[in-house]
């Protein structure tokens, strides 16, 4: 039948995307310019907004209550409708566990373009990510859907919280310990895998990975009383990293650097084999000019090591402020809580300016 779509008339979901997941982030110099046109509430009750670059907004209802708020949207990372779901929905939901909160409800946006890939992959979209929603406890209870040339799907979540217990960007102050709770490398991976380099059982510990909700991490991070944290999706750990530091220079007054260890970056297996040939993700690249000026690198620091310290993650884990006196039982708790790859990976530090990151080996 003229017009029919079958199997195999239907392009790969990543065929028909220029970026993939988190990739597709504006540049964060760009995004800044574009941000300064936005003017600020003077509501006492937007307690947190766009200004300090944080995962979420929140919006205290109460002395005891707050919403808090996020939305996420990307087009595909994988080719697999169902995990393409799964992982916008995981991504999505990180922005709220990463602030503190509890999520309660969230909204879909889809762009499809449904006369090239139909509508029965869009299903097992909406399935995937239905599925994820019920492990965190909450139902997918509407959106909105419009035509696009390039696929795209993501999350509205709204979430609750103590107004007195956000978790932020602005709270890590000199000496604190930086712990990241999953690997580094989705970036890369994923690349490989859509350039024909890597096969597709080759992204299955990243798929696991990027389909791993942040919740069990982020109630060892409540229960240990943290007070600054981030998700480390598309402007990668340096990008994000610095966010924290610059936000937290300004609360505590006082210029904010880090010490970070390459050796202890956790990292997926063979990606910097991958990077070597050439397999970067364009975001990954953009990622490390925006942090290459305040970023001074050791001599034993790669070229392919710098690019994976800003490589666009997806679903990444949660990168915590972490004071000395509450790291040994927070580590503990983590590992109990089956968060395996949580790692100690660095240290805030007094700069010489707001952000300055020293990495060495």
């Amino acid at each position: 039948m003229k017009g029919l779509l079958t199997m195999s008339s239907i392009p790969s979901l990543t065929n028909m995307a220029k970026s993939a997941g988190c990739a597709a982030k504006i540049a964060q110099t760009d995004l800044v310019k574009a941000l300064a046109h936005l003017p600020r509430s003077d509501d006492p009750n937007l307690i947190v907004d766009h200004a300090g670059s944080d995962d979420a907004a929140v919006y205290r209802l109460s002395a005891e209550l707050a919403l808090v708020e996020t939305v996420d949207i990307f087009p595909p990372i994988v080719d697999d409708p169902f995990d393409y779901g799964r992982i916008a929905a995981t991504n999505a939901l990180s922005d709220i566990y990463a602030m503190g909160g509890k999520p309660i409800s969230a909204l879909s946006f889809v762009g499809w373009p449904v006369e090239v890939l139909g509508m029965d992959q869009l299903g097992s979209v909406l399935k995937g990510a239905a599925s994820i929603c019920s492990q965190a406890g909450i139902a997918i209870s509407g959106g909105h859907s419009i035509l696009d040339s390039e696929p795209k799907f993501g999350l509205f979540v709204t979430g609750l919280l103590h107004p007195e217990k956000i978790i932020d960007n602005a709270g890590a102050r000199a000496g604190d310990y930086l712990v990241l709770t999953k690997k580094i490398g989705t970036g890369v991976l994923t690349t490989a895998a859509k350039r024909g380099y890597l096969p597709a059982s080759g992204l299955d510990e990243a798929v696991t990975s990027m389909t791993t909700l942040n919740s069990a991490a982020a109630s060892v991070m409540l229960s240990q009383n943290v007070k600054a944290a981030t998700d480390v999706t598309g402007f990668g750990l340096l990008g994000h990293l610095g966010n924290m530091l610059k936000a937290s220079s300004i609360a505590a007054q006082t210029a904010l650097g880090a010490n970070l260890s390459y050796a202890k970056i956790p990292l997926f297996e063979g990606v910097e084999a991958l990077l070597e040939q050439g397999l970067c993700p364009a975001g990954t690249r953009r990622n490390l000019e925006t942090a290459a000026p305040l970023t001074e690198f050791s001599a034993s620091i790669s070229s392919s090591h710098q690019l994976l310290l800003a490589d666009a993650q997806t679903s990444g884990g949660l990168l915590m402020a972490v004071p000395e006196a509450n790291l040994e039982a927070l580590m503990t708790e983590l590992k109990e809580n089956m968060v395996a790859n949580c790692a100690v990976v660095g240290q805030v530090v007094r700069a010489l300016q707001p952000a300055a990151i020293q990495v060495g080996y």
